[in-house]
């Protein structure tokens, strides 16, 4: 049976690669799109490689035109997704890329979003190794409420969770910088960039511990290590269009033999984490429109530091592939579905 599926907030990045991948899916059928200012445009306006999609138009958000769906994914700003949700049916399966449910702290959220926690849904990382040996996978079967992660916290979770699992890093003082593609401050904001801001240059932003991910890269990199973690991190606007390379570097006494061994292990059989060969390092450019996730690790003996560098798109294991992943896996499909290993971005 196929399943009929909404995308609140389509005219953005996120919305355009869900559609994408919705489009790839042989269990799924995009039936409506929603916007804001954008309603009543065809969708291939904003997103003309989706020509699969000529015959959808943008339709208002609004509660009434999502009622009967089987699957609502929010791809809205953060704070919105929660006004949004109470307004769908408890038996649809609704996944939100936005920042609304991925907290369990409330004085965290109230922290850097600065209003009230709308409460926590089940987190859509598949593969992040917990203390307890298990791994999220098993909490995201069969469940109706989904958060997807925030894309540096991808980048920089998958790369470091197996080592504090494994206890081979030090659970303080971990230092992560990523370069990130300007896609990922959305289409809006892309509007209001300069192309002589970011051609040829490169920029940090969230500097000092204030970018909104902070804690949720905590929590993550927490249940892992089975205790408190804190981290360091620092996002750099880079000029490319879309992809996350990550430098994470993190106290250790452990060998380099030991640390990939630890990462080759925690990711064997995880066909969208790719552990690379000792002296090789992930590209962006390798991954561009895929699901998959490459980590390649040194050890600094002169700092007696671990760097574990990762790369992701941004769009597919940041935010849209991740949330077919979790789809697949919730539903009971297989979790390759739709997903092909080798994606080919538009």
């Amino acid at each position: 049976m196929t399943l009929k599926v909404a995308i609140v907030g389509a005219s953005g990045y996120v919305g355009g690669e869900l559609a994408r991948l919705v489009y790839e899916h042989p269990q799924l059928e995009l039936v409506t799109v929603t916007a804001n200012a954008n309603a009543g445009q065809k969708f291939t306006a904003l997103h003309p490689h989706l020509r699969g999609y000529a015959h959808l138009t943008l339709v208002e958000t609004a509660a009434d035109r999502i009622a009967g769906h089987d699957v609502v994914f929010l791809a809205l700003p953060h704070a919105k997704s929660a006004e949004f949700a109470v307004n769908i049916d408890e038996s649809t399966l609704v996944i939100d890329c936005g920042a609304d449910f991925r907290l369990e702290s409330s004085e965290d959220w109230v922290r850097f979003y600065s209003t009230e926690h709308a409460g926590t849904w089940t987190y859509g990382m598949p593969e992040l190794a917990l203390s307890t040996n298990e791994r999220q996978r098993e909490l995201l079967i069969d469940t109706k409420r989904i958060a997807v992660p925030g894309c540096n916290v991808t980048a920089i979770t998958l790369a470091l969770s197996p080592l504090l699992a494994a206890n081979l890093i030090e659970s303080v003082d971990i230092v992560s910088v990523l370069s990130v593609g300007t896609s990922g401050a959305g289409r809006a904001a892309n509007a209001d960039l300069l192309h002589s801001e970011v051609h040829g240059s490169a920029r940090a932003y969230g500097v000092g511990g204030v970018h909104r991910h902070t804690p949720e890269i905590e929590q993550n990199l927490g249940k892992a290590a089975g205790e408190k973690v804190q981290v360091s991190f620092t996002p750099v606007l880079v000029p490319m269009s879309r992809g996350i390379l990550a430098v994470n570097t993190a106290k250790s006494n452990a060998t380099l033999e030991q640390l990939h061994h630890a990462l080759f292990e925690a990711y064997q059989g995880e066909q969208f984490i790719s552990v690379l060969p000792v002296g090789q390092w992930p590209q962006t450019a390798n991954v561009l429109g895929s699901n998959v996730c490459e980590i390649g690790v040194a050890f600094d003996e002169h700092a007696g530091r671990v760097v574990v560098v990762s790369a992701i798109d941004n769009l597919v294991k940041g935010t849209a592939g991740a949330a077919i992943q979790s789809l697949n896996v919730a539903l009971g499909f297989r979790e390759d579905t739709g997903l092909a290993v080798n994606g080919v971005a538009p």
